[in-house]
C-alpha cells in the first residue's frame, strides 16, 4: 500500500489511556520523559491540557501509480525510489480538527494551562495574516476539553479565554478605511468564526516594534479598555514553556520507532530499524528547539538517554528556515534552549550545542508566506502522488528544499537512508493559493459533464 501507519507503542498506548482518566478541569500534572528530567530545568510548574488528538500517526509513503503523471516533468516518488530513500511521515497536521491540527496545539497546551493557572480570562498573540498559530491559538481558547474512553464522554468544559489576535498584513489601512475587508479565506475564517477580536498591524510597525512589544501594548490596552486579564502568547507559542510541546512529541516519536518492526508495526520479531534523518520547517524556532533537543537528549547526548535509542546513532537532524536566514534560526533556538533550562558541560556553550545537533538551511525562497512557482510545482505533484497536502509557508517549502535542493545536490549521501519528515501542518494555507494553483489543477483534475449514454445504460453489474 502506499501509506503504512504506525500510530504507537502499547506503552504509548497505555499513557493515553490512564489520561483519559484524569479529571479535565483543571490542568493534568506534567511528568518530562526520563531523559530529559534534570537535564532541562524549567519544567512546566502548572502541568498540560489535553486538546490535541495524540499520538499522530506516521505514514511510511511507499509507490505510486502516479509518480509518473507529473505536472513538473518527474516523479517525486520515482526519483526516491531510484535512490532507495524510505520516506517517512510525522502527521502532526492531524494534531486536531481543521481549527486545530498542526504543530502550535502542542504548544498551547502547556501555554493556556498556564493561562488558566494565572487567572487569566483572555489571550493576546500575533502572527501573519494566514497565521496557522493565531487560528489553533484562538480555537483552542474556547475549545471544549473532552475525554472520552472508548469513545464515552466523560467530562467536559470549556477553556472559556477570549481570542485576542494581532495579524501582520500590508492591508492594515485599506482594511481600516473599509476599502478592504479582512476576508474569510483559509485561517481567517477560523479566527473570525472563533470570535476573535482582530487588530491588523502593516509590516512595517512589526519590524519597527517588534511582535513581543505589540503583544505587550495590546494587552495594557484590553486591561485599560475592559479591565480582563489577558495572557500574552509569543509569536508561533514559541517560548521555553510552549516547547515542552515538542519535548513531548520527541517521546511520542521514539515510542513510535521503537513499535516499527520488519513486517510493519506489532510484527513478532524486532528489527535493527534505524532513523537516518529528520526534516522540519522552522519559522519561530519553538518547534525546532523541541525536536533538536529532544532528540539529542533522548539519544544520550547528555545523560542515558531513551531506552529504546540504547544501541543506536542519533538521527541527523535538518531544518528548513521559511523566514529568516540560518544565524538567525540558531540564535533564536539556542535562547529558547536556555529559556527552557537546559544543562550543559561548563566547557559548552548552548550555541555550539545546538549547531552540533542539527543542520539549518535557508529555504525561504521568495520570502515568508511567497511561494515560487517549482515550490507550488512540488505541492500539486507530491499531493497527486501521495494524498498528502503540503502548505505553502512551512511543510511545502522545508520538503521541495531538501529533496529538490540538498538530496539532489548530494543524492549519494540519502541512498539507502531512512528520512523522516514532520509534517507540522497549514494546509488551510492552500484556499489563500486557489487562483495561483488553479491552471495546475486544471491540468492535473479534468471535469466532465456525464455522458448521456452512461445515464441511459443499464448497469450489467
Amino acid at each position: 500500500s502506499r501509506h503504512a501507519s504506525y500510530r504507537g507503542s502499547s506503552s504509548s498506548s497505555s499513557i493515553a489511556m490512564s489520561m483519559s482518566l484524569h479529571p479535565v478541569d483543571t490542568a493534568h500534572p506534567y511528568q518530562p520523559p526520563a531523559w530529559a528530567d534534570g537535564l532541562l530545568k524549567s519544567v512546566p510548574k502548572h502541568g498540560r491540557l489535553h486538546l490535541a488528538n495524540l499520538p499522530t500517526p506516521i505514514h511510511r509513503i511507499g509507490s505510486s501509480r502516479n509518480s509518473n503523471t507529473t505536472t513538473n516533468g518527474g516523479g517525486i516518488l520515482s526519483r526516491l525510489q531510484e535512490l532507495n530513500i524510505t520516506l517517512y511521515i510525522k502527521r502532526d497536521d492531524a494534531t486536531g480538527g481543521v481549527e486545530l491540527g498542526g504543530n502550535k496545539i502542542r504548544k498551547l497546551e502547556f501555554l493556556l494551562a498556564d493561562a488558566l493557572a494565572k487567572g487569566c480570562d483572555s489571550v493576546v498573540t500575533i502572527g501573519g495574516e494566514q497565521s496557522n498559530h493565531c487560528r489553533a491559538t484562538a480555537a483552542a481558547s474556547i475549545y471544549l476539553l473532552h475525554q472520552s474512553i472508548y469513545g464515552r464522554h466523560t467530562q467536559s468544559r470549556m477553556v472559556g479565554l477570549s481570542p485576542h489576535l494581532i495579524l501582520r498584513t500590508s492591508r492594515a489601512d485599506a482594511i481600516q478605511n473599509k476599502k478592504e475587508d479582512l476576508g474569510w479565506t483559509g485561517n481567517i475564517m477560523f479566527d473570525r468564526m472563533a470570535g476573535s477580536t482582530i487588530y491588523t498591524c502593516t509590516p512595517r510597525e512589526y519590524g519597527q516594534l517588534g511582535s513581543n512589544t505589540l503583544v505587550a501594548n495590546v494587552c495594557d490596552y484590553i486591561k485599560e479598555q475592559s479591565h480582563q486579564h489577558p495572557y500574552a502568547i509569543p509569536v508561533g507559542g514559541s517560548n521555553g514553556l510552549g516547547t515542552w510541546g515538542y519535548i513531548n512529541a520527541v517521546d511520542e516519536l521514539i515510542h513510535q520507532l521503537d513499535d516499527i518492526h520488519e513486517g510493519g508495526a506489532g510484527a513478532d520479531s524486532p528489527s535493527d530499524f534505524a532513523l537516518d534523518h529528520v526534516i522540519f520547517a522552522t519559522g519561530s524556532g519553538g518547534t525546532a528547539t523541541g525536536i533538536v533537543v529532544g532528540l539529542s537528549l533522548a539519544f544520550g547526548s547528555l545523560g542515558v538517554g531513551h531506552p529504546a535509542t540504547v544501541g543506536k546513532s542519533a538521527p541527523k537532524v535538518h531544518a528548513v528556515g521559511v523566514c529568516d536566514d540560518p544565524e538567525y534560526f540558531y540564535r533564536t533556538i539556542s535562547s529558547i534552549a536556555d529559556e527552557m533550562g537546559i544543562d550543559l558541560p561548563p566547557t559548552t556553550t548552548t550555541e555550539q550545542f545546538i549547531r552540533e545537533a542539527v543542520t539549518i538551511y535557508n529555504g525561504k525562497g521568495r520570502g515568508y508566506a511567497f511561494s515560487s512557482d517549482d515550490e507550488l510545482d512540488f505541492i500539486m505533484q507530491f499531493a497527486i502522488e501521495t494524498g498528502v497536502a503540503l502548505d505553502p509557508v512551512y511543510s511545502g517549502k522545508a520538503l521541495y528544499y531538501f529533496l529538490e535542493k540538498i538530496v539532489k545536490d548530494d543524492p549519494e549521501m540519502y541512498r539507502n537512508q531512512n528520512i523522516l519528515f514532520w509534517h507540522t501542518g497549514g494546509s488551510i494555507g492552500l484556499y489563500e493559493q486557489g487562483n495561483t494553483l488553479l491552471e495546475r489543477m486544471l491540468q492535473a483534475s479534468h471535469v466532465k459533464r456525464i455522458d448521456s449514454t452512461i445515464l441511459s445504460s443499464t448497469s450489467k453489474s
